[in-house]
């Protein structure tokens, strides 16, 4: 079966879901975020995902923020929907109630808790897409699912039908060119290869990656576009300065976390993000400033 690969490519934006401290999604709060992705001309949006907090909230929040999304979205760009979970009954509901909600793909990581194998993690994502006709993005990330994809593996996964994309980690030697070439010679032809790690977005998509998936797209997205757009086109100059402009908060990420500093971002655009999921902890009020000058740094 062929699927529609397209809308893992260029920029897809992963905004917060704000909730209240009980986990219970403001779902008012959520669309408004939603609809400025929207109206900024993001690529994609990617809900649920890490910056979603999808693994703080339960099955039925998850379903409502969900809801939420596609009744905002509308249609009007592609709505992926993180659905990882420890077990795989209990990734290919969310699959299936994703697809019949109306969103348009899947991301999926190898949540766990005993460490799994090579072998299991194959079974998982085949299992699931075998439970869905969504197009389903890998999600390799292991700072926070403690997996570690080898390339034999996702060789073997870019086979498998439905499974359309993959959202990769930076590489640790800085090598993009290196690590996409081989990914293109082992995979199967057509497979996006995308990046998260902000920081490292202007040189993976310079050197030849098809996607940003963005956790800095989630709140700004006109500067996340700026960037993309300049490094798609090759335009090394522009993408280069743009990439400097968010100096500042990459180094704010880097050193106390993607995750917390976007709950500061929002709280200065203004919009209802409600705190980080405990035991995650708000950042100290000495952070906001430095916050502050950060996005003054990327609108100039």
């Amino acid at each position: 079966m062929t699927v529609d690969a397209s809308i893992f490519r260029g920029l897809s934006a992963f905004p917060l879901t704000p909730a209240d401290a009980d986990g219970v999604v403001d779902t008012d709060a959520f669309a408004v975020m939603i609809d400025r992705l929207v109206s900024a001309g993001v690529d994609s949006i990617a809900v649920l995902g890490s910056t979603g907090t999808y693994a703080y909230l339960d099955r039925s929040e998850r379903s409502r923020a969900l809801a939420c999304a596609v009744e905002t979205v509308a249609g009007r760009v592609p709505l992926i929907a993180g659905i990882g979970a420890t077990r795989t009954s209990w990734v290919k509901e969310p699959a299936r109630d994703a697809e019949r909600r109306g969103a348009d793909g899947l991301l999926l990581a190898p949540v766990s808790y005993a460490l799994l194998t090579q072998d299991e993690v194959f079974t998982h994502f085949d299992a699931t897409a075998a439970a869905t006709g969504l197009p389903i993005c890998i999600y390799n990330n292991p700072s926070t699912t403690h997996f570690s994809f080898s390339l034999d593996l996702v060789s073997r996964l870019s086979q498998v039908p439905r499974i359309a994309a993959i959202k990769m980690p930076l590489p640790a030697d800085g090598d993009f060119s290196r690590e996409i070439g081989q990914l293109r010679s082992s995979c199967r032809e057509g497979l996006i290869v995308g990046y998260s790690g902000d920081w490292g977005a202007a040189p993976a998509l310079l050197a030849g990656a098809d996607a940003w998936y963005s956790v800095v797209a989630g709140l700004l997205p006109v500067a996340a576009l700026r960037l993309t757009r300049a490094a798609l086109s090759g335009d090394r100059e522009a993408a280069t300065a743009a990439n400097a402009g968010f100096g500042p908060l990459w180094t704010l990420f880097q050193a106390h976390g993607s995750l917390r500093v976007m709950y500061l971002i929002a709280d200065q655009l203004g919009l209802r993000s409600g705190q980080p999921p405990l035991p995650v902890q708000p950042l100290a009020d000495s952070v906001l400033l430095a916050v502050a000058e950060a996005m003054e740094a990327i609108t100039r």
